[in-house]
């Protein structure tokens, strides 16, 4: 199956041409970059896509609760002439299993319209992204532990990632004890902030670069079709983008590349 990918942009996120290059990149047929606007005037559809890719960036000036704004703008807006909410378009995508990968204003986006967790299929908002501890935006590259034992699409094969942070509101938090033993029971936490090794999460920071709970960079929902996560994969698409890419031997293909490379191989085969 044709494999088509849709980058939402608009608000204020500013990472949708990364996000559009890793979705060409990883084999996409067809990678299209639509302003939030293009869906609420009905202009462009999210049925017409089976790759729905939401950026980061300063999404409503990252200064409103986190993504909050652009929640409520999705959860309570008709598509223009029709009575259709754009929420259903939504949910139709996610009922339909296709795939999405939410990248930090994205993944506040998602756990703010209750998209994940997802915890027995109630669209509920369990969790949330706060301010980190250091109290400052955080801008530095974190090692992350893989999550084998995680149905996520995504990081299938997967033993750790390098990749960067940008935030101030990065904290993953979850409403009660009940609601993180739930992700945690369901193998619902994907990616974890680790030491270099890849394989011992951490709270101490820098490592872990915003105090999140249990060490949690990025959750799935059961069905692994939906991701969300902190860090930037779209930022790690070639051996450039690495910190230290002219004093060390790096493979050409960088680690962000891998999540959307999974995530088109299963799309052409599953979708």
């Amino acid at each position: 199956m044709a494999v088509k990918a849709i980058i939402i942009t608009g608000n204020g996120t500013n990472c949708e041409v990364e996000m559009r290059q890793a979705c060409i990149l990883a084999g996409a047929d067809k990678a299209d970059i639509v302003h939030i606007s293009s869906l609420l005037h009905g202009e462009v559809r999210l049925d017409d896509y089976n790759f729905l890719n939401l950026p980061g960036g300063f999404l409503d000036g990252d200064d409103l609760g986190a993504a909050k704004a652009a929640a409520n703008r999705i959860r309570h807006s008709s598509v223009f002439g029709t009575q259709e909410l754009l929420l259903e378009q939504f949910t139709r995508f996610i009922a339909a299993g296709k795939l999405i990968l939410a990248v930090c204003n994205g993944f506040q986006l998602l756990v703010k319209l209750g998209f994940l967790p997802l915890l027995n299929g109630s669209y509920d908002q369990i969790a949330t992204l706060t301010n980190n501890d250091s109290g400052k935006f955080e801008d530095r590259w974190v090692s992350l532990q893989v999550n084998s034992s995680s149905p996520c699409i995504f990081t299938r094969g997967l033993a750790g990632l390098y990749l960067p942070v940008r935030h101030g509101e990065g904290k993953f938090v979850t409403r009660d004890a009940e609601s993180l033993e739930g992700i945690e029971k369901n193998n619902l936490v994907a990616l974890r902030y680790s030491r270099a090794d890849f394989l011992s999460p951490t709270m101490e920071y820098p490592y872990n670069p915003n105090g999140a709970v249990n060490a949690i960079a990025g959750i799935c929902s059961p069905s692994g079709r939906i991701l969300g996560l902190m860090p930037h994969p779209e930022a790690y698409l070639h051996y450039t983008n690495h910190p230290r890419w002219t004093r060390e031997r790096l493979p050409e293909e960088g680690m962000g590349l891998l999540l959307f490379k999974n995530a088109v191989a299963f799309a052409r085969t599953e979708l």
